[in-house]
């Protein structure tokens, strides 16, 4: 019998099912509960193409006698256990039989969750072999109307199995076998072709069929070539509808034609959609680099990030004599960020206040004979009223030194006045004042190392740095100044060094702009430094040599990270502020 219907032969998305090795499995057990009972039969059929590769069938020790209404279910009996291998000795095989495979069980999270439980006691890593539930399959393919029942034994007897489960585990398992197959032959027409739109068919739990506009525009993806890269779906006048990426763009752009694709949102883009444009990149940093250029260029109505491309948000100070801090959408030098939100540059503003002696008031100051009236908070001792003509700009400059000390990362004096008061706070008890002046302090330690990495990277006029590509070969880039300037792959086998000097050769000039990220855009700069620091990239070239701030945010990593886990331990209200790691 094959599992799959002739539609399943096509270019499909995903793995396709016909390369799929599924490990049925079943278990028998002293009772329901995988924390006080015990494992006394495995059976295991390991098929792919329809076809058996391989059965394992053994009876297990317990441990423990088995309950006589369960013997009476099963037969199997305390007499038929002794001298039969204990569980440490059955898991290593079985296990070895789930790697790489799909575990098939019927009623799945029964059988995992024993299977998950003995790793447990006997120290063995699970292998997280993807899960596939057959009675949740047979609810998604077949209607109530048909099968009422989704039990074992009713399926098999619906299909006409070879096989009759008899609550012994081999021979269960060959019966799920047979119905697995079955329950294949029928999403055929549902137009699953692959694993992945197989489990999510089973995690929606709803039969679904392509819409019309779907399978009528499945021929957009057939000259789409399997590379990576970034693919435009456009509609009427050559809109631009939607911009993504894909490692392998054939199969992502055929997805959307797919019973898999059940998003409202994006079918009804589809049903738009007269052409498919592709841009084959050398590899995934260039692709997600085009696509967020490429989505700030045409505002893709579909894309969500078209809303804000590029939206970022700083905290800087403003131009005048007596300057303050405000939050701006467009950075500026001395400015600190990018933050995501305007609501987490806020909390950083608020806390930078605590620690640097700029005046809050927003009133602009006069840059001789100012005659304002003094606030409450001279009468505190936290402003000098110069907008009174009580301090002079001369007076005033070192507070804003201080703060362009801290964004340039000469100094972490004001981080170290934050956490001096957090420590008093704390030694007086007060401590819900201290755990608030504790996630402020962490929000403004990582605002001030961000802007340091980011703008170091920023600053430097080229770096070229070289990724394993997984397979012996190298993904290459050359950044300059913030900006992606050229990429492409040298291949195992090949010297990459000579490849390295043909793409600085034709590199994009890219010039320099007013701004602590030279003009580019914050998302793309967070992106670069992520792939220059991750996923074991090297350094080739860096002109001038790259370094990040001695005093700035980066020795304050570790502890605004441990102030952040605690306030999520404890359920803490903390600035809506991402972690530093950009």
């Amino acid at each position: 019998m094959t599992p799959c219907s002739p539609q399943l032969t096509f270019d499909e998305l995903g793995t396709p099912l016909r390369d799929v090795t599924f490990c049925v499995v079943d278990l028998e057990t002293t009772g329901g509960s995988h924390r006080a009972d015990a494992i006394t039969e495995v059976g295991a059929v390991s098929v792919r193409g329809g076809e058996s590769i391989g059965e394992l069938s053994t009876l297990v020790d317990p441990g423990t006698r088995v309950p006589a209404d369960v013997t009476r279910l099963t037969g199997i009996t305390n007499g038929m256990l002794a001298g039969a291998p204990p569980l440490g000795a059955v898991l290593p095989p079985v296990l070895d039989l789930l790697r790489g495979s799909v575990l098939v069980a019927h009623n799945a999270p029964f059988d995992t969750g024993f299977l998950r439980a003995a790793c447990e006691r006997h120290e063995r890593p699970w292998p997280s072999p993807p899960v596939l539930c057959t009675a949740r399959l047979a609810r998604a393919v077949l209607p109530r109307s048909e099968c009422p029942s989704v039990r074992l034994g009713a399926l098999a007897a619906h299909f006409g199995c070879r096989t009759t489960p008899d609550h012994r585990a081999l021979t269960d398992a060959r019966a799920t076998v047979e119905v697995l197959h079955h329950l294949l032959e029928r999403i055929g027409n549902l137009g699953v072709q692959s694993l992945e739109e197989l489990l999510q068919l089973v995690k929606d739990r709803a039969p679904h069929r392509p819409t019309t506009a779907q399978r009528q525009r499945r021929h957009l993806a057939k000259r789409v070539p399997s590379e990576p890269g970034v693919y435009l779906f456009r509609g009427a006048g050559d809109e631009v509808l939607y911009v993504g990426t894909s490692g392998d763009l054939h199969r992502r752009v055929r997805s959307y034609f797919t019973a898999g694709e059940r998003r409202r949102r994006v079918r009804d883009m589809v049903a738009q959609a007269e052409r498919v444009n592709t841009v084959v990149c050398a590899h995934a940093l260039e692709a997600s680099v085009r696509e967020l250029r490429l989505i700030a260029a045409h505002r893709p109505r579909y894309n969500r990030r078209s809303r804000n491309p590029g939206r970022a948000w700083w905290v800087a100070p403003t131009a005048e004599t007596f300057p303050r801090l405000s939050v701006v959408a467009s950075p500026r030098e001395g400015a600190l960020g990018p933050f995501s939100s305007q609501r987490a540059a806020t909390a950083v503003l608020d806390a930078a206040l605590d620690a640097v002696p700029l005046r809050r008031c927003t009133i602009r100051i006069p840059a001789r004979n100012p005659s304002g009236t003094p606030c409450a908070l001279h009468e505190l001792g936290r402003c000098a009223a110069p907008c009174a003509g009580l301090q002079s700009a001369e007076d005033y400059a070192p507070a804003v030194e201080s703060w362009r000390e801290l964004v340039e990362g000469r100094s972490d004096a004001p981080l170290r006045a934050l956490a001096d008061g957090v420590d008093a706070r704390a030694a007086d008890g007060r401590y819900e004042a201290a755990a608030l002046a504790r996630d402020r302090l962490a929000a403004l330690a990582s605002g001030v190392d961000r802007a340091g990495t980011l703008a170091g990277l920023a600053g430097l006029d080229e770096v070229v740095g070289a990724r394993p590509d997984g397979s012996g070969g190298w993904q290459l880039a050359v950044l300059r100044h913030r900006r992606l300037a050229a990429a492409g792959n040298a291949p195992r086998g090949v010297r990459p060094m000579p490849v390295v000097e043909a793409l600085r050769d034709g590199a994009q000039t890219v010039l320099p702009e007013p701004g602590p990220l030279r003009g580019a855009p914050a998302e793309e700069v967070r992106l670069l430094y992520r792939w220059l620091t991750e996923g074991g990239t090297r350094l080739v070239y860096s002109t001038p040599s790259w370094a990040e701030p001695a005093r700035g945010g980066g020795p304050w990593r570790e502890w605004a990270d441990r102030a952040r886990d605690t306030a999520h331990r404890t359920g803490e209200q903390s600035p809506d502020e991402p972690s530093h790691r950009t």
